[in-house]
């Protein structure tokens, strides 16, 4: 899941994006409303997290921007503004979710959570696609009832295919989940990770649908 991040204090800023890159969410960090409007614009993100003291202006001036998007991001809006008006306002002017600073990055790991769960339309994050059940709130997967170790990137990955599986994933889109503006790729990077994907889960897990993209599927023992 790509995220954006809008948060103009820098150590902040980076210790949020060390937490969830470390729990495979590929993070975008800007600091500015301008930055936030070029990065929505050049890329499309699952969350926006989204802090209102910015030094160009107020982050709900964003808001307007987002929810004109085709594919809306959710909106979690971060602040050290603890009001009730000022939460009231938040919501009122479109954001999903708020979290008060200082926060816990745990509680904030649980927002994009249920966020992947409503994008989803799953009520539980566990998912199961024939032999494998997917753990998106435990980051795990498992294959016959057995543990499965991913990489960040596989994990990322799958975490995005098993979030819509019904959807034709694209190579754009899939590349978008995979790699923030600062990553380098190479042009068979994603084929690499899904052939891993493959070899680790089941060959027939991912079906490759020519000039369309990918998409999860009911994947079975291979021993069959």
């Amino acid at each position: 899941m790509r995220i954006l991040l809008v948060e103009d204090d820098v150590p902040l800023a980076e210790a949020v994006c060390g937490y969830l890159r470390a729990k495979a969410f590929v993070v975008d960090s800007v600091g500015s409303l301008a930055e936030a409007r070029a990065a929505i614009a050049s890329a499309q993100y699952a969350a926006v997290l989204l802090d209102l003291h910015l030094r160009d202006g107020d982050g709900l001036a964003l808001l307007p921007s987002l929810r004109a998007l085709r594919e809306q991001p959710m909106v979690i809006v971060l602040t050290a503004r603890d009001q009730v008006s000022d939460r009231i306002r938040g919501l009122d002017a479109g954001a999903d979710d708020y979290l008060i600073k200082p926060y816990d990055p745990e509680e904030l790991l649980a927002r994009l959570r249920a966020v992947e769960r409503r994008k989803s339309g799953s009520e539980t994050p566990v998912l199961t696609f024939g032999n494998l059940e997917i753990d998106l709130a435990r980051d795990l997967v498992k294959k016959n009832g057995v543990p499965v170790i991913l990489t960040q990137k596989e994990w990322a990955l799958l975490r995005v295919m098993a979030g819509k599986p019904e959807r034709i994933h694209t190579r754009e889109a899939l590349q978008d989940a995979l790699y923030g503006f600062d990553d380098e790729a190479d042009s068979n990077t994603l084929e690499v990770f899904v052939s891993r994907l493959r070899r680790k889960l089941g060959r027939d897990c991912i079906q490759t649908l020519r000039g369309l993209g990918y998409r999860l599927t009911a994947a079975r023992d291979d021993a069959q």
